[in-house]
């Protein structure tokens, strides 16, 4: 049975999600003595594997026959997004290391949510749609202001490398790096916008699983289970590689290191990152089928907010000079503000195909009266 929509318990789901997508990496932090590749094994294991596993298992009845009955055309594209994704979030992490929570974040968040707004309809051959009506051109607007606000962020980091000595750069961030942080950033920015393809995917797993007596707020779990195992075979594959050839995989047996100790932080490291997609994906229903398409954008906004507050408190930005304070503020506002206009453009998307109205030909009033309506 469908449940009556509820916005405020969604946007509740997304924002901590985008807690979780904030604060995950800090559990890394008391790992000892072991390579990146190898706790980053662990946090796959568990975080892509293990909790959203038993999660799906407890909380959809009919898992394996909605699995087994599943188009293997849905299949393959909601594991070959999470495969895309699993090559992002492997620099996702790098990307943390050498810019820090607060910038890494707020840049990965911003190009991740621009990158899934823009991909979709390019790849579709639907490119006109991007400025076909009015709610369609404010996304793009909200694109174009995502990529400003990722701009003076990059504008801080930049900053802070100019202000603050080697000695006391690395007190904060140990590697940090900024040149590389951002060309890793690009990178995994773009890549990780495959995690919300995946999930968008696989509606006819939902529908099955619904029939089936799952409950309709738990309808998305085995879409992500599927999505996160693509995601865990690239990383999995990368990390007993490096293993390899890094000649790291005594790590795993090292009496000098805290073995269980480490696997529990880097464990609980997946379990909390896996917790921003499952707010995501139970979230969804609560919203309804006209809100839905802005969990992700809340869930990304929340991060970068939660993240630059993270920051501040692990000292990253600490030593910094007003300018460079100034354009982080400047930087995390417009980001955020990017995703209120992605998400009021969607909105006005459904208004346009009854009113067929471009941004042009529409009256301040007009735009007024729909976000005072939103």
């Amino acid at each position: 049975m469908m449940e009556s929509a509820n916005p405020a318990v969604g946007m509740f789901l997304f924002t901590m999600g985008g807690l979780a997508g904030a604060v995950f990496a800090l559990p890394f932090k008391g790992i000892k003595r072991w390579s990146y590749e190898s706790y980053w094994l662990f946090y796959a294991i568990f975080g892509l594997i293990v909790f959203p596993w038993i999660l799906a298992v407890a909380t959809v009845p009919n898992l394996f026959e909605v699995l087994r009955t599943a188009p293997g055309s849905v299949l393959a594209k909601c594991a070959g997004f999470g495969a895309l994704w699993g090559l992002g979030g492997l620099t996702w992490g790098l990307m943390i290391r050498y810019l820090g929570i607060g910038l890494g974040l707020a840049i990965g968040c911003g190009l991740c949510s621009a990158t899934g707004t823009l991909i979709p309809p390019i790849v579709k051959g639907e490119a006109a749609s991007l400025v076909a009506d009015v709610g369609s051109q404010v996304v793009l607007l909200g694109v174009f202001c995502s990529l400003a606000g990722i701009a003076f962020v990059g504008l801080a980091g930049k900053s802070k490398e100019g202000e603050l000595s080697e000695a006391a750069k690395k007190a904060a961030v140990a590697e940090f790096d900024f040149k590389k942080g951002m060309l890793v950033a690009l990178f995994s920015g773009i890549a990780s916008a495959g995690m919300n393809f995946g999930l968008q995917s696989g509606d006819v797993m939902q529908e099955a699983a619904l029939k089936g007596g799952t409950a309709d707020k738990w309808q998305g779990i085995p879409v992500l289970v599927v999505v996160l195992l693509g995601g865990f075979v690239v990383n999995a594959v990368w990390c007993i590689g490096q293993n390899l050839k890094n000649k790291s995989m005594g790590d795993y047996t090292n009496q000098a290191s805290p073995i269980f100790k480490n696997i529990f932080l880097a464990g609980s490291a997946g379990v909390i990152w896996a917790m921003q997609f499952v707010c995501q994906k139970v979230g969804e229903p609560a919203m309804g089928k006209e809100l839905a398409y802005i969990s992700f954008a809340i869930v990304m906004g929340s991060a970068i907010f939660f993240s630059s507050l993270v920051g501040v408190f692990t000292g990253e930005w600490k030593g910094v000079g007003s300018k460079t304070k100034g354009l982080l503020s400047t930087g995390v506002v417009v980001l955020l503000l990017s995703f209120g206009i992605i998400s009021y453009g969607n909105k006005l998307k459904s208004a346009d195909k009854t009113g067929g109205l471009t941004l042009a030909g529409c009256s301040a009033v007009q735009v007024a009266s729909c976000f005072l309506t939103w």
